[in-house]
């Protein structure tokens, strides 16, 4: 580290389709749902984030509701503009100097990034004033972040369950020498329980209540040690249209889940056939590292291992791993300048 980086406030943000983390000076400052609604007519922001979360689904003709980002990119340039403004004021009150001299800032992104992609997302970071701009896989961040030395000559597979995708990466000497990603993950889960609870129940849910289900009696096997108790599910009925409360099983909710479950070890499978003999020597004996706030459903460590015949690591906080990692790796640029995807805008 230079001399004159001591001059330079550092900033890391994991731009997530469910959720947006940003640290500052070693801690998480911000760590707000993607979300921010908006006036119709005159454009004015009406709330971000948590805020507008509350919003979802409750708001009237005048008022929208945007999620900037989709599949882990940008989707909509104008709403992530101003809802990472809003996040930056925040920050920069904790701090009134901050902003007032350079700062260098480091974004994560998805391992299947087009180049594309890539520019809408340091445009977007452009107009917030950083001097340096860097962007870093979100595999990659996360190894760093769960304490992986990603830059010794030995593979490490890193499996990053999302909002809107799952991350497969196989990673040796800084690199990602295989790996995918897949449009299945948090997202889709709570879209899975919607249609499931509709078809099999006649209950119409809102994506709130898909979410709250996922987080209370969410599971990936049939089978749990320490299940969680039924829940009570209101929506409106689709025979009558009247509200109506039903009660369901975290079984029911695993039976919804499977076909997407799946199609995600499917992915990891194919990524384990892909890679060298001597670097799945290496992921024999160290095993599969789960992170991502989608790793957190109930039993989907024991399953992926069962699937795998490979150990599964979760660590303690999946949803800040990728977050707390590209704040390292920006802390330490000399170390890990290489592993970043791109040096500078």
């Amino acid at each position: 580290m230079g001399f004159f980086d001591f001059m330079n406030e550092k900033i890391a943000i994991d731009l997530g389709t469910s959720n947006t983390l940003i640290t500052y000076k070693g801690k998480i400052v911000i760590n707000n749902p993607s979300i921010i609604t908006i006036h119709r007519i005159t454009g004015k922001i009406i709330a971000v984030g948590k805020e507008a979360g509350m919003m979802r689904g409750k708001i009237n003709k005048n008022i929208k509701t945007l999620s900037p980002f989709k599949n882990g990119v940008i989707s909509n340039f104008d709403a992530a503009e101003k809802m990472l403004k809003t996040f930056i004021k925040r920050l920069s009150s904790l701090n009134s100097s901050l902003f007032t001299t350079s700062y260098n800032m480091i974004i994560s992104i998805p391992c299947g990034s087009t180049e594309v992609e890539m520019r809408a997302v340091k445009e977007s970071a452009k107009r917030l004033n950083a001097k340096n701009i860097f962007l870093i896989h979100e595999p990659i961040a996360a190894a760093i972040g769960g304490g992986i030395n990603v830059l010794e000559p030995k593979g490490n597979m890193i499996v990053d369950i999302g909002g809107g995708t799952t991350e497969i990466a196989v990673i040796s000497l800084g690199r990602i020498i295989s790996g995918q990603s897949v449009k299945i993950a948090g997202n889709i889960f709570n879209e899975d329980i919607v249609q499931h609870i509709r078809e099999s129940r006649n209950l119409h849910i809102g994506e709130f209540m898909a979410e709250k289900i996922k987080i209370q009696i969410g599971s990936a096997m049939a089978n749990l040690q320490l299940p969680p108790d039924n829940m009570a599910v209101e929506g409106r009925d689709m025979l009558t249209g009247k509200p109506k409360q039903i009660h369901i099983s975290y079984k029911e909710i695993e039976k919804s889940l499977d076909k997407s479950i799946t199609q995600i070890e499917n992915a990891i499978m194919e990524t384990l056939s892909e890679i060298p003999p001597e670097i799945s020597a290496d992921i024999y004996n160290s095993g599969i590292y789960l992170t991502g706030g989608g790793s957190l459903l109930r039993g989907l460590d024991q399953r992926l291992s069962r699937t795998t015949e490979l150990p599964v690591h979760l660590g303690d906080q999946p949803l800040e791993t990728v977050v707390k990692g590209s704040e390292i790796a920006l802390t330490n640029l000399d170390k890990y300048m290489d592993v970043l995807v791109q040096k500078r805008r």
